[in-house]
């Protein structure tokens, strides 16, 4: 049985990344340093110049090749009643190692750099109930001024009548604000895509993706417009680097708050409360219902029509794709998985606590 040496080659190396990327995990500093601040920025930079121009995207047809190589894979080891296997999967293992050596050289290695609450010099400490609340209060006078500007009654939903593209440019204005206060969160060369998998992306449960391979933001164009500028803005913040989802949560906060438009605004606020008043549940669930009396009428609305979207999409394929994400996020040093998504609440209460009118 004579085996391809190219594939052979490839399938060794991959047990030599696995070695090395654990390796990684435990040197925070050097990833931030020679990776993060070093390489990423030139490979991110090239990727978005490369693919950021083409209308649709390419990520996505990429990711329909991938899994068109996996099926045919299997589909010619039954075929064939698994004789000859041997070449066949170090092939195919050869060609996972390609995909894993291209995913964390592109992109994944942020996901082992130091926290960004370093980075910005706060002291992640726990926070009290009070300042929880405290902080929400904020939010909700900020969440309900700007839904009164925008619609002129407190009953009325905001109903975002821009269009993506509109959004997608609206987008870097954001970051080009924010970049004078963060220098650290410079974006640059936008390659920002409505995902040709968004129907598939709403039964999952998702709002978008980065595609690590070619350095695309994917959005879900079918989801609610009220909260599109906020996913719009996470996921460049982890086209910036920032891979975990709570430091790319609270990026794309400041993204949204940085920018001039009213509707971003909104949608910052929006995005930002409904991260406090989950935790405050959590902690104290009366108290949380006695601060959702003081959120207007028409902010009220805008949540339940987006419950009412995505329990529309429910299916019993979802929390399987979840725990399989869970489980992606808990081996890329999330320890809490997508559970860490809450741990934004700190960055949030950090910032807001920072601010005058605090």
């Amino acid at each position: 049985m004579k085996l391809n040496k190219k594939h052979l080659l490839g399938t060794i190396f991959l047990p030599i990344q696995l070695v090395l990327v654990q390796l990684a995990t435990n040197n925070p500093t050097f990833i931030e340093n020679y990776y993060s601040n070093g390489i990423y920025p030139n490979i991110a930079a090239f990727l978005r110049i490369i693919f950021g121009w083409i209308p649709f995207s390419v990520g996505d047809l990429l990711i329909t090749f991938l899994l068109f190589l996996f099926i045919r894979f299997i589909y010619r080891l039954v075929k064939v009643r698994f004789r000859s296997v041997l070449p066949k999967i170090i092939h195919f293992t050869a060609i996972l190692s390609l995909v894993y050596f291209c995913f964390y050289l592109f992109w994944g290695l942020n996901y082992y750099r130091e926290p960004l609450a370093e980075n910005l010099a706060y002291q992640q400490e726990k926070y009290s109930t009070l300042q929880l609340q405290k902080v929400t209060e904020t939010i909700i006078q900020k969440l309900n001024y700007y839904q009164l500007k925008i619609t002129k009654n407190d009953t009325i939903k905001v109903e975002n009548k821009y269009s993506k593209n509109k959004m997608y440019r609206l987008a870097i204005d954001g970051y080009t604000h924010l970049e004078k206060d963060f220098p650290q969160l410079k974006y640059q060369y936008k390659s920002i895509k409505s995902s040709l998998m968004s129907l598939l992306q709403t039964y999952i449960g998702t709002g978008g993706y980065l595609n690590p391979l070619t350095g695309e933001a994917q959005i879900n164009s079918r989801i609610p417009k009220t909260g599109y500028p906020t996913t719009i803005c996470h996921e460049m913040a982890h086209q910036i680097g920032f891979a975990a989802e709570n430091e790319a949560n609270f990026v794309g906060f400041l993204a949204t708050n940085y920018n001039d438009d009213v509707f971003f605004k909104y949608a910052s606020y929006r995005m930002a409360f409904g991260y406090c008043i989950s935790e405050l549940r959590k902690r104290d669930r009366e108290l949380s219902k006695e601060l959702w009396k003081t959120v207007h009428i028409g902010v009220r609305k805008d949540f339940n029509d987006s419950y009412q979207f995505w329990k529309s999409y429910k299916n019993p394929f979802e929390p399987l794709v979840k725990k399989g994400y869970n489980a992606y996020l808990k081996a890329n040093k999330q320890e809490k998985g997508i559970a860490s998504y809450s741990y934004v609440v700190n960055l949030f209460i950090h910032y807001f606590e920072s601010l005058e009118d605090i």
